[in-house]
């Protein structure tokens, strides 16, 4: 790794403000320059069509979607495979993707424009910062979080993003009954998800107390694809606003 790359890394992992009076530690690292020239000019020409805004501050979801059934947010959808996958199988229900890497946001933006896919809209943005400003009280569904960075080293487990804050602010923006769908190929990370969802006490495990859940109806992402190549095996934890 040279230098300068070195050096971005270390500057994306260091704390930033949120905003006023609030800081945070970044649970990803950016990485935008492996972006093609593909997914640049699909990025470019189709998130006026399907992005949303960060500045544009609160999001009126039936403005957006042009319709009222409930919203699905999926927190850091990688290339876009999985939600795309549920968008289509799914078209009563609305999905909302956020993702910090252009590339990504890029490669989802081309299918959907290919395939028709009309009930997607994504953020180009810090979840966190998205969460906070733009997404109303009271108005999701189901929140899904597929193979966060596992950050598995001890050193750096405070970067995980599944932190009792975390999990507080998702709460604010699920419906009565909303659901909580978190993922992971590392065990301890996987304990660690338990762990705090165990101890929110306006969430109740969906499968059985202290329990991962068995055969979850979801598409396979790419992270879980590459973790059960490395022998992993697989954590999926549901909970339920009660």
């Amino acid at each position: 790794m040279d230098r300068e790359n070195k050096a971005n890394i270390e500057n994306n992992c260091k704390e930033t403000p949120l905003r006023k009076g609030l800081k945070t530690i970044k649970s990803f690292v950016l990485r935008q320059s492996n972006i093609t020239p593909g997914q640049k000019r699909s990025f470019e020409n189709l998130f006026p069509k399907y992005g949303l805004l960060l500045d544009s501050g609160l999001t009126s979801f039936n403005s957006v979607f042009g319709n009222t059934n409930d919203v699905v947010l999926e927190i850091g959808f990688g290339m876009g495979d999985s939600l795309l996958t549920q968008a289509k199988e799914n078209n009563n229900l609305n999905y909302l993707g956020i993702e910090v890497h252009k590339p990504g946001v890029g490669t989802l933006l081309r299918s959907v424009d290919e395939q028709q896919v009309e009930n997607i809209r994504v953020y180009n943005d810090d979840a966190i910062e998205v969460l906070e400003s733009c997404i109303p009280d009271k108005s999701l569904s189901k929140v899904q979080l597929f193979f966060p960075d596992p950050w598995h080293k001890k050193r750096h487990n405070k970067r995980r993003i599944v932190q009792a804050k975390f999990v507080s602010l998702l709460l604010k923006k699920l419906k009565p009954s909303g659901k909580l769908h978190f993922a992971t190929d590392w065990e301890d990370y996987a304990l660690h998800m338990l762990d705090v969802l165990n101890n929110e006490k306006s969430l109740k495990n969906v499968f059985a107390e202290n329990k991962f859940a068995n055969n979850v109806d979801r598409p396979a992402t790419k992270f879980e694809e590459r973790g059960k190549k490395l022998g992993h095996s697989i954590y999926d934890l549901m909970f339920e606003l009660v």
